[in-house]
């Protein structure tokens, strides 16, 4: 059987729509369901809240990194033993990677999931103009059904009749709930978003305020009833069989509050096609994992903990003295920034780190880089071969900044990528390259892609 799904989407970005899918999430939760969420596009702070709401992990769906078949099979694998699954919407519903198509937008993988979209709308100073709104996102593409819409920052208990009677009168999705101004609680946030939720940041209190919040304010057996329930398994190719790469291959990753901008289907897909996941922290552990073939250093604050990376002179010895044996490592973003020389704050203190990477990082008070990428790899690769593409995304508030000179080994680092952005496609080179050791500001999707996985862990199965 089908699980049954539904959207979460905004008018535009700040609406409260992360706020009210956790709210649905722990609301559907104290009522005994096993809730499934997801979030679409390329978020990795969300999916951390999500993760602590429901009880299970979060995964991200994205239509322009990964294709509709893989969104399909990872929906029809992830809810295989759950009762409900919500889904997070990015931005606004049609906001995704092109001014002119749906690709890469909530509204695209709502349409996939023959899934119905709840619609949030920041009512504040509205009125009647809501059903104008709505009309609009009902009417705007083809396949995407609006079953309901929620009210957040509503004024009074006046405010939302009115909102309520002014959808009716315009034969109008209804109005499934309306949050009175200050009726959830505030989420911590950063410059990236959202705090990472721990037991700390997201507590058992908070997420009973937002369960308690949205069983007050929403009409939740409407919501339930509302949602999809259509097959849509039937719709995605057949994934090929899992084969090709060594089983066994023991693979270092680094977790912790500095480094955690991971996606979670890259965990069980290195699992399912062999690698043994042992994970570590950068910040307080000493050594290495004992036995590791490849090491991932993923993305997160580094910056926040510069202080403390740096001071953990013994994990960053043994990081050094990887690299130098020649077995596989792969960073990105905050990884990068881990094995260069260093990172330079906004205040202009520098810490030194791996020394590794012939640069600096640099911390900016403004966005450097955000959105998806196309990169092309300039020579054969840990992910795949010479000339071929993978997708991803960049998001971050560093830059680099070079030093010129050779890295301590004596040899040149190259370019990993030319990389093209959605925004005006010129081509440019971005990353590095040495021996077996690869570096990029690139957060790459790569459970999407198979081939890059067994080749990543046949790459880490060689001797080095």
């Amino acid at each position: 059987m089908a699980c049954p799904r539904i959207v979460i989407a905004g008018a535009e970005s700040g609406v409260g729509k992360t706020s009210l899918t956790l709210a649905a999430v722990a609301a559907l939760r104290r009522r005994g369901l096993k809730v499934q969420a997801f979030k679409v596009g390329p978020d990795f702070l969300d999916p951390t809240h999500l993760t602590v709401a429901s009880g299970r992990p979060c995964y991200n769906l994205d239509g322009w990194m990964t294709g509709k078949d893989y969104v399909l099979r990872l929906f029809a694998r992830t809810t295989a033993d759950a009762d409900f699954a919500v889904v997070e919407g990015v931005m606004g519903l049609f906001d995704g990677a092109d001014a002119d198509s749906i690709k890469g937008s909530t509204a695209e993988i709502a349409r996939w999931l023959k899934a119905p979209v709840v619609l949030v709308v920041n009512v504040h100073g509205m009125a009647r103009s809501v059903a104008a709104l709505v009309a609009g996102y009902s009417r705007f593409e083809r396949g995407v059904n609006i079953c309901g819409v929620i009210a957040n920052h509503c004024g009074s208990e006046r405010h939302a009749v009115g909102i309520r009677d002014a959808l009716k009168a315009r034969n109008l999705p209804p109005l499934l709930g309306a949050i009175p101004r200050g009726g959830l609680p505030v989420l911590e946030s950063r410059h990236l978003g959202l705090v990472t939720a721990d037991g700390e940041t997201l507590s058992e209190s908070v997420i009973g305020e937002l369960a308690a919040a949205f069983a007050r304010h929403v009409k939740v057996e409407e919501f339930l009833r509302s949602a999809g329930r259509e097959d849509v398994r039937a719709a995605a190719a057949k994934e090929r069989g899992l084969h090709a790469a060594p089983r066994g291959v023991r693979l270092g990753i680094a977790r912790d509050g500095a480094f955690h901008f991971y996606y979670r289907d890259l965990f069980d897909e290195l699992e399912r096609r062999g690698g043994i996941l042992h994970f570590f922290s950068p910040l307080a552990d000493r050594r290495l994992p004992e036995g590791i073939q490849g090491l991932i250093l993923g993305g997160g604050y580094p910056e926040e903990y510069a202080q403390e990376l740096a001071a953990n002179e013994e994990m960053l010895s043994e990081v050094r003295e990887f690299v130098r044996s020649g077995r596989p490592v792969y960073a990105e973003c905050g990884g990068l920034m881990y094995l260069s020389r260093g990172i330079e704050g906004t205040d202009g203190r520098r810490y030194p780190l791996a020394g590794l990477l012939p640069v600096w990082t640099r911390m900016l008070g403004r966005l450097k880089r955000l959105g998806y990428v196309e990169a092309t790899l300039k020579g054969d690769s840990l992910w795949g071969r010479k000339g071929e593409t993978l997708k991803g995304h960049e998001f971050h508030y560093s830059e680099i900044v070079p030093v010129g000179g050779r890295a301590p080994e004596g040899a040149k680092w190259r370019p990993l990528y030319t990389l093209r952005n959605r925004m005006d496609g010129r081509p440019a080179n971005e990353g590095f390259r040495l021996g077996r050791t690869e570096a990029s500001y690139v957060h790459l999707h790569l459970a999407s892609r198979p081939s890059a996985v067994d080749r990543f862990l046949s790459c880490c199965g060689e001797r080095p």
